[in-house]
């Protein structure tokens, strides 16, 4: 932490004094603004209160108020806002079906006269900006991007003879038994979250029937939605894992900082997650540095017969969006959060896989960059699922995942239930 405390000290005016001082304008009312964000691990929150700093410090008469939330507890404290119509002026997104049901609400403020057409629009990617619109108005902006891949352990799966991620489903299964074997947590899972199930089940789906599968559900062409005979057998598969008893005791009831404690502390041998994984695992390990460069990332195994290939990923990233009211001033925080400069500090202090152009020269972690390089040569990206439906119609995918591995409901029990989800939104 002071190693980090003075790196930041060092790189931050680097990235902020550039220009020197401007008024951003408004009066003293519209300069101050409030900024909800999940960075709870230590080297985030010291990272972007330095950036909050250092920008009130350039720009006179600002003040911003940072609310620091994990993610469940972010989650449920904003739809409570949100339900009284007062949402934070800047909070953290992930675009899709949650994103559009709050613009489509008029709880969010429409940026795209901000982006399209400017500098800072061009200074991404345009496939980045696209989970973040509404009918084609831009409601929030991408500031990482990523996809979720198995994160393991290199040296408990070399006691078990493996010294690379199996490729094939029927090999992973044969791992996770060998493990189970040798008195190894094969997977750490938060089973309470609930959401952390859910990529199993759509990542099965997406190897059986290829992006074509969710094309088509997504189009209203496959009549049969969710309710298709591929995602009642991507939950089969769930459900013949599950059988094997591969996550820790009292999965169900885990959270997200549970998983993450068990990669982090060397207790279990993989876990499926997002780009942020190696971050979340050292500040929940007890030693605060994790298992170091024992941990790898693979992609998730392909299945015998299945039309889905490695390069079709499942992922997004992280984004904040503006609430109806968010001051001018407080896009221009987001413009200076998002600047080269900035992003490359952010990149090289926790790895995280920046979307601005050039960025990505800050990472050095070779885990990330594997993430990094999967995302720009994929052949299919596909939203993160429960994120890509509606807030509504999320929850009970979510729900019914968990069902499965629960065994309080069948495959194809789960399935009609986001199917009529997902029909009624």
């Amino acid at each position: 932490m002071v190693a980090l405390a003075a790196a930041l000290a060092l790189l931050v005016p680097v990235a902020v004094t550039a220009g020197g001082k401007k008024d951003v304008g408004g009066s003293a009312a519209t300069k101050k603004f409030s900024w909800w964000h999940i960075g709870t691990a230590a080297n985030d929150r010291v990272m972007f209160q330095g950036f909050a700093d250092e920008f009130m410090q350039q720009n006179p008469g600002v003040e911003i108020e940072i609310t620091v939330l994990e993610n469940e507890a972010f989650k449920t404290k904003l739809t409570t806002v949100m339900q009284s119509g007062t949402p934070p002026d800047i909070f953290q997104t992930w675009g899709g079906g949650v994103l559009a049901e709050y613009a489509n609400a008029g709880l969010t403020r429409d940026i795209t006269s901000f982006v399209k057409g400017t500098a800072w629009g061009d200074s991404m990617g345009e496939g980045v900006w696209k989970p973040y619109m509404v009918h084609d108005k831009v409601h929030a902006i991408p500031v990482d991007a990523g996809c979720v891949t198995f994160w393991y352990n290199k040296e408990l799966l070399a006691k078990v003879g493996y010294n690379s991620f199996p490729t094939d489903w029927d090999d992973f299964i044969v791992l996770v038994k060998k493990l189970k074997a040798a008195g190894i947590t094969p997977i750490a899972i938060a089973g309470g979250d609930k959401w952390p199930t859910m990529y199993y089940w759509a990542y099965l789906a997406l190897r059986l029937g290829g992006p074509q599968l969710f094309q088509d559900t997504f189009s209203g062409k496959n009549a049969k939605g969710f309710e298709e005979e591929t995602f009642v057998r991507a939950g089969q598969m769930l459900a013949d894992l599950a059988a094997l008893k591969p996550f820790q005791e009292g999965f169900l009831g885990a959270t997200y900082s549970d998983q993450a404690a068990l990669m982090g502390n060397g207790q279990a041998a993989m876990e499926l997650m997002g780009q942020w994984a190696p971050n979340v695992e050292k500040d929940n390990s007890t030693s605060k540095v994790g298992i170091g460069d024992k941990l790898a990332a693979a992609t998730f195994p392909a299945v015998k017969g299945g039309k889905g290939k490695a390069s079709e990923v499942m992922g997004g990233g992280g984004g904040y969006a503006f609430g109806k009211n968010a001051p001018d001033v407080a896009i221009e925080f987001m413009k200076f959060l998002t600047k080269k400069e900035t992003q490359i500090i952010i990149a090289q202090t926790n790895g995280t896989m920046v979307t601005t152009k050039g960025a990505e020269v800050g990472l050095v972690d070779p885990n990330a960059k594997m993430v990094k390089a999967l995302v720009d040569s994929c052949t299919f990206f596909q939203l993160y699922l429960d994120q890509g439906l509606s807030p509504a119609a999320g929850g009970v995918l979510n729900d019914s995942v968990q069902a499965i591995l629960a065994g309080t409901k069948t495959p194809a029990q789960a399935a009609a239930a986001v199917q009529a989800a997902h029909k009624g939104n």
